[in-house]
């Protein structure tokens, strides 16, 4: 397959480009979009065939669901039911953004979509390209990050062009996301809501607007009910390791592990905040990654991705990732690093 790959303005998309898009949605074909915090590989969510289609680009499992993207409040009604109190709350608080809301599904919505349960994540995204896409579609899409399953999510167009070029016909390619993680998914099936990914909404502004909110801890054994809590996720081709301690028993601890990396003749890589860049710019490592600073975990969020793809562009067989502060969005940060990580975690 040919893959078409357009640039468009990410704040005033041309309408060409999104009634091509749209027209291509609408015929049960897979489109790549911008979000705020990912790309998205979308497809119309009430057409079951081409959901499947999704699964078979990315090789996703399919027990891992997806989430459905809307453009108005009107398009919700019909896919969900139980839209109380709690769903007004946050929709009116955080959409259109990186919030995704889980609640019970209506029939309309495919078992593919919702992996067989009985609920269907949903979001409004707050990006212009996103939104104009959904609406001129005149469809729910659903859509998943857009790239190979279990590889860093695509914080740009040229992500996508890598994973996904001659597996999908269009990529609309809006330049860099603005969160560079993906939505926070909350379960409002239950009487308490629930973080079960954290991502660009933090647990301390969901309980400025809702009160109590507890996070899932899933097992292996049951199914996930919403991306990336079962599997090995955002990974790099090369062993990441995760160390979390006080920053001066870490540098050591980084520069042992390079002696070590280099007598084996392993290429190694460094991610790291902008704190720790200095003391670690002299051990001489293949690649150091400057996340940005600790003081402005916004932007380590951002860069986190394209961190972890340079290191599969330039063969990094060890990485060495820096634990940062789990307060606001960094939760959502340690989330995506110890998955990337398998769990490979050093306490120091």
């Amino acid at each position: 397959m040919e893959t078409k790959r357009v640039y468009i303005d990410s704040q005033a998309p041309e309408s060409e480009y999104i009634e091509e898009a749209a027209e291509l949605i609408r015929k049960g074909q897979l489109v790549a979009f911008p979000t705020e915090t990912v790309y998205g590989l979308g497809a119309n969510a009430l057409d079951a065939q081409a959901c499947a289609e999704i699964f078979k680009v990315k090789g996703r499992p399919q027990d891992n669901p997806l989430i459905v993207h809307v453009s108005n409040f009107e398009m919700v009604k019909s896919l969900v039911t139980g839209w109380g109190e709690l769903a007004e709350r946050c929709a009116r608080a955080f959409w259109p953004g990186p919030l995704t809301l889980v609640l019970p599904k209506t029939p309309i919505i495919p078992e593919t979509v919702s992996a067989g349960l009985n609920s269907v994540g949903i979001r409004m995204p707050n990006h212009p390209v996103a939104l104009a896409l959904i609406e001129k579609a005149g469809v729910p899409i659903a859509a998943p990050s857009a790239n190979l399953s279990g590889k860093p999510s695509p914080t740009n167009g040229i992500h996508v062009w890598k994973d996904l070029q001659g597996r999908i016909p269009l990529i609309l390619d809006g330049g860099a996301c603005d969160v560079g993680v993906e939505s926070t998914v909350l379960d409002l099936t239950g009487e308490i809501p629930c973080i079960l990914r954290p991502g660009g909404i933090t647990r301390e502004r969901l309980e400025e607007v809702l009160g109590k909110v507890s996070v899932d801890h899933p097992s292996e054994n049951q199914p996930p009910k919403a991306p990336g809590m079962k599997y090995r996720h955002y990974a790099p081709k090369g062993d990441l390791y995760l160390l979390i301690g006080e920053r001066e028993k870490i540098l050591t601890r980084i520069t042992d592990e390079i002696q070590n990396a280099h007598t084996r003749l392993k290429k190694v890589g460094i991610i790291c905040t902008l704190e720790s860049a200095s003391d670690l710019h002299s051990q001489l490592p293949e690649l150091l990654f400057v996340l940005g600073s600790e003081e402005r975990p916004d932007e380590v969020a951002a860069s986190l991705y394209e961190g972890l793809r340079l290191c599969d562009e330039q063969g990094i067989d060890i990485i060495l990732a820096e634990g940062v502060s789990k307060n606001g969005i960094g939760f959502a940060i340690m989330n995506r690093l110890e998955k990337a990580s398998g769990q490979k975690i050093w306490y120091v």
